[in-house]
């Protein structure tokens, strides 16, 4: 997966927004005011911390070396991928999207309901 790729995917997500609090070259993405990816898209290699489910982290990474707790993260709710080709794009699209997913839910309701409104979509900003 490409650094483009990655961010298009982040970004593509309803109300998903790209910041930068810690330095310019990380790369910050949340919904709301929450996070649910970091990464540093110009390193190499590319890497990409997401949250994910505590149960879902440790099979994980027990199934793919490439994926670590998450660095300078809460390591029960964080993994750090690593994107270098062994993990298929599919897989990684999926991981984001569920961290996008665990951020959403803890949302108020109407405040859920407002990122499936028409208009909100990425693609029609």
């Amino acid at each position: 997966m490409t650094p483009d790729a990655l961010k298009a995917i982040c970004l593509g997500l309803n109300g998903a927004t790209e910041t930068f609090p810690f330095n310019p070259e990380t790369s910050v993405f949340k919904v709301g005011a929450k996070i649910f990816a970091i990464s540093a898209l110009d390193a190499d290699p590319l890497k990409v911390s997401l949250k994910c489910e505590p149960e879902i982290a440790v099979q994980l990474r027990a199934a793919h070396p490439e994926i670590t707790p998450g660095w300078h993260l809460n390591k029960r709710h964080w993994n750090t991928v690593l994107l270098d080709g062994s993990l298929p794009d599919g897989m990684v699209h999926e991981m984001i999207e569920d961290s996008y997913d665990l951020i959403v839910s803890t949302f108020p309701r109407a405040q859920q309901l407002l990122l499936d409104w028409p208009g909100t979509r990425a693609d029609e900003r």
